[in-house]
């Protein structure tokens, strides 16, 4: 168990890839890391693997697709008695092979209800706690490049750009036949695009409307092209073969898990970070010794009246 004065920080999806590798990157800064996962043994598996120390980490359930797990880690996390010092809105689903939308058990298209609902729900309801934390609590979500037009990976129109439109399939109620939030044909691609822009959407919203008053800082961050990340595990096999190749060889966006998580950590842990309503990146091109900058938002994202009716539209599917 951590001490009172240990750091603690909650990163979902954290039994793979950047969440897994961000983990260990944390526990080597000291501190404690509650790992939110939909599968514990394939969790604990992955932290024997990586040899991370089982003392500084509390695995703990939660399927971030279900409104219910979502409440009920959030039940069972304050009852741990841990603090709070930061969150990183990490897990995310990815399903590009899918000819029919998947559905939450609310009935919302999975990767909206895991990716977006599920981080908005976590985050309103563990605010309460990071603000009992020490000075500059964080609340960190994982951007992307696809969902940014002001970035050349969000322009790629296969399948279609990050594109929310006037909200249409939100205000439709967002159940079937209704998949995407634009109200259009389901792509299952770009249902993912569409739910970390809302990621990125949110996290400002929350920076307008939390910041000052709390002292918490809401950024995302892009720590570059993780090509062979277990995101991708449902992409088309040639796919997981070529993306890494292309990213190393040809954009040069290519960064390891482990750098990766480092990246994360850094965001994270260290004084540099501590300004709110930023996007941190290190550029879709990687080049040796860079800083990382905060990257403009598209307009899309920059809209507040439309992340206004957002954050209300997402308030009502999450009960809040």
């Amino acid at each position: 168990m951590p001490t009172a004065a240990t750091p603690t920080v909650i990163v979902t999806g954290a039994s793979s890839g950047v969440g897994l590798y961000a983990t260990r990157a944390l526990v080597a800064r000291g501190w404690h890391v509650v790992m939110a996962c939909r599968d514990l043994p394939r969790t604990r598996a992955a932290i024997a693997a990586l040899d991370i120390p089982e003392a500084p980490v509390s695995p703990m359930l939660i399927d971030l697709g279900s409104q219910a797990s979502v409440r009920a880690f959030v039940a069972a996390f304050l009852a741990s008695g841990h603090r709070l010092d930061a969150l990183v809105c990490n897990a995310a689903v990815y399903l590009p092979l899918l000819n029919e939308p998947a559905r939450s058990p609310e009935g919302y298209e999975i990767s909206v209800a895991t990716n977006h609902f599920g981080h908005f729900l976590l985050s309103h309801l563990l605010l309460p706690k990071l603000r009992e934390s020490g000075p500059n609590p964080r609340l960190i979500r994982l951007g992307t490049v696809t969902a940014n037009t002001e970035e050349f990976g969000g322009k790629v129109p296969i399948p279609a750009p990050a594109d929310l439109g006037d909200l249409e399939g939100l205000e439709a109620g967002f159940l079937a036949p209704v998949a995407m939030i634009d109200g259009k044909p389901f792509k299952p691609g770009k249902a993912y695009k569409d739910s970390k822009l809302c990621n990125m959407i949110m996290s400002r919203e929350f920076h307008r409307r939390f910041h000052d008053q709390t002292g918490v800082i809401f950024n995302t961050v892009y720590p570059g092209c993780v090509a062979d990340t277990a995101l991708f595990r449902y992409a088309p096999k040639l796919f997981q073969t070529i993306f890494p190749w292309f990213q190393k060889t040809i954009t040069k966006g290519y960064v390891s898990q482990t750098l990766a998580g480092e990246r994360i950590a850094e965001v994270v842990a260290d004084p540099a970070f501590a300004r709110s309503g930023v996007h941190w990146s290190w550029g879709n091109r990687q080049q040796a010794g860079r800083e990382a900058f905060a990257q403009p938002l598209s307009a899309k994202a920059s809209n507040e009246a439309r992340a206004a009716r957002l954050w209300d539209l997402s308030a009502g599917f999450v009960g809040l």
